[in-house]
């Protein structure tokens, strides 16, 4: 090998500058020297322990592990041969991600200077080998969106082949046969488990919940509403009208006026509010509006109905806060003192009106409502069933699909008994039309169309309420809760909450029914003189009275009955458990 001069500015003494083409040559040469004079260096330099070098003397190699630098370790191993050091550092650089090792080796070529720094290197290493062990890898940290970043897939993992042959689920059925895909399908089980889950306890529970346990207590509970509804009815007719005439009768007897108390005031503006009603609704020409609504077509009936019956709606639940504020003022006035008895006065006078308008407006929407179901009753071309049809769908379509707390639920069956006992008035209307002007036989029709009616509504309340509970999830045991709630309303017993109470105020229909029997009593009346005819009037009146307080004390002893049985049925089963 060429010795190189130690003169740094590459002149000699008495030695001429060589030229630069020379130079570039020279330099060539002995770095093509370097590099053959450099042993071979292993890529396991450890595990090979440098093996020999080209000179055939066993070299000497050393390992020192100096700690950790930038997350890794860095190795520096020296291998000593014959006249040449040779040191490599292997900078072992693990990534934070954990991603793999970065390797960085440095090959230093040097003399005799070497082989002492060479032992010197060994020495350290056997003493940091024999004081502490090799660190460990560093641990994978969390990256920036919060994830912990793994290692990469070995090719094993990512082969496709192997990982289908291991998992056969993962084969794709169109690798298979036609015969074989049919034969799985035929032995894989049920031929709709794809679009089906099997059920449990709790769905079977809810199926018959919804077509057997459900429909029996909402029914029943719609029942007993109807004939709450009917008992207030009686009570306004027979019960306000007796308290009236015994309070006249001690008022001339006595011949001395006493404030009334809040319900003799109740029961006064009541009956000016009925009797005003009954005076303006016989002032109306029914026929007029029977034929301005029989010349209309069928869509234009189904129309106007609908309109009837949401304006009815709207008119009860305003109904019961308006009278709600007549008692209320009733009872002020009632138990006012002197000085404020000119407010009072003032205050339930102008309540009295509000109510007196109210309730008329209300009488005429109903028997509205009744003419355009007498109308569709009475003719030829399957009116009645087109009415009931897109009447009730359009109910379970503006109710099922929607979403409905228990509460709201609670006072929609209120609502439906009300309106149920509307629909009774309505068809007695009819049968008082039919009683005037029908001719031919005629009754069995009537019983037929009666029939239709209330099944078609009671059938659409049984679908209305078993799929609104099964959307919302409320258990048949929530509607004898709500009987519950109304026997205690009908034994006058405290509830939680008196939102809870069945309102209905009986005023409207009465109008209406009165209204429509006054003809048919007129019709039926002897022709006689006066006399004879005033006391037909007061013996049918009579009649009529006393039938109708019958009807009322076994109305209300049933209820009464019924109510107790049933509240103290749920005292004794406090989670209301039936087996009927």
């Amino acid at each position: 090998m060429a010795l190189r001069s130690s003169d740094p500015t590459g002149l000699q003494s008495g030695v001429a500058k060589p030229s630069r083409n020379s130079r570039k040559k020279k330099k060539q040469k002995k770095r093509k020297e370097a590099i053959d004079d450099f042993p071979v260096i292993p890529e396991d330099p450890v595990a090979e322990q440098c093996g020999n070098d080209s000179s055939g003397t066993v070299v000497e190699s050393t390992s020192e592990n100096y700690g950790i630098r930038d997350n890794g370790n860095v190795n520096k191993i020296s291998c000593v041969g014959s006249g040449s050091v040779v040191v490599v550092e292997e900078s072992v650089c693990q990534n934070v991600c954990g991603f793999g090792e970065l390797r960085q080796r440095n090959v230093i070529g040097g003399g005799e200077e070497m082989a002492a720094v060479a032992s010197r290197a060994e020495e350290d290493r056997a003493e940091m080998n024999g004081s502490k062990e090799p660190l460990p890898p560093a641990q994978p940290e969390p990256v920036v969106n919060g994830n912990v970043a793994n290692k990469l897939d070995t090719a094993e993992s990512l082969d496709w082949k192997r990982l289908m042959s291991e998992d056969p689920n993962y084969l794709y059925a169109v690798h298979k046969s036609p015969a074989k895909y049919f034969l799985d399908e035929m032995y894989s089980g049920n031929s709709l488990r794809r679009t089906t889950t099997l059920g449990s306890e709790k769905e079977r529970e809810r199926v018959y919940d919804t077509i057997f346990r459900l429909p029996w207590r909402c029914e029943v509970l719609i029942d007993v509403g109807f004939f709450v509804c009917f008992d207030a009815f009686l009570s306004l007719l027979t019960i306000m009208p007796t308290r009236i005439l015994i309070k006249l009768w001690r008022f001339l007897t006595a011949r001395q006026f006493k404030r009334l108390s809040a319900a003799e005031l109740c029961d006064f503006g009541c009956f000016l509010v009925l009797a005003c009603g009954v005076i303006l609704l016989g002032q109306t020409d029914i026929s007029l509006i029977y034929h301005m609504i029989r010349g209309q077509g069928t869509i234009k009936l189904y129309m106007v109905y609908n309109v009837l019956e949401i304006i009815d709606k709207l008119c009860q639940s305003f109904g019961g806060d308006v009278f709600e504020t007549l008692f209320n003022s009733a009872e002020g006035l009632a138990t006012c003192s002197q000085e404020n008895m000119r407010f009072w006065i003032r205050r339930f006078v102008s309540d009295q009106a509000l109510a007196m308008a109210f309730s008329i407006l209300h009488s005429f929407i109903l028997l509205a409502q009744a003419i355009t179901l007498s109308t569709c009753i009475v003719a030829h071309n399957n009116a009645l069933f087109a009415l009931l049809v897109s009447n009730n769908f359009a109910e379970i379509k503006s109710n099922v699909f929607k979403r409905f707390s228990k509460d709201n639920i609670h006072n929609l069956a209120y609502a439906d008994s009300v309106e149920r006992f509307h629909i009774s008035a309505f068809l007695l209307f009819v049968l008082a039309q039919n009683i005037l002007e029908a001719q031919g036989p005629w009754f069995e029709s009537f019983l037929f169309n009666a029939f239709v009616v209330f099944f078609c509504e009671m059938l659409i309340d049984i679908i209305k309420h078993s799929f609104l509970a099964k959307f919302n999830g409320i258990k048949p045991i929530e509607y004898s809760e709500f009987l519950e709630d109304l026997c205690k309303q009908t034994l006058n017993m405290q509830t939680e909450d008196s939102k809870k109470n069945l309102t209905f105020v009986p005023l409207a229909p009465a109008c209406v029914v009165i209204r429509v029997l006054t003809p048919v009593y007129a019709a039926h009346l002897p022709y006689s003189p006066l006399p004879w005819r005033l006391f037909w009037i007061l013996f049918l009146i009579s009649v009529t009275y006393v039938m109708l307080t019958s009807l009322k004390v076994m109305i209300g002893m049933g209820l009464q009955k019924h109510a107790t049985w049933y509240v103290n049925r749920c005292r004794k089963r406090k989670h209301h458990l039936h087996f009927d």
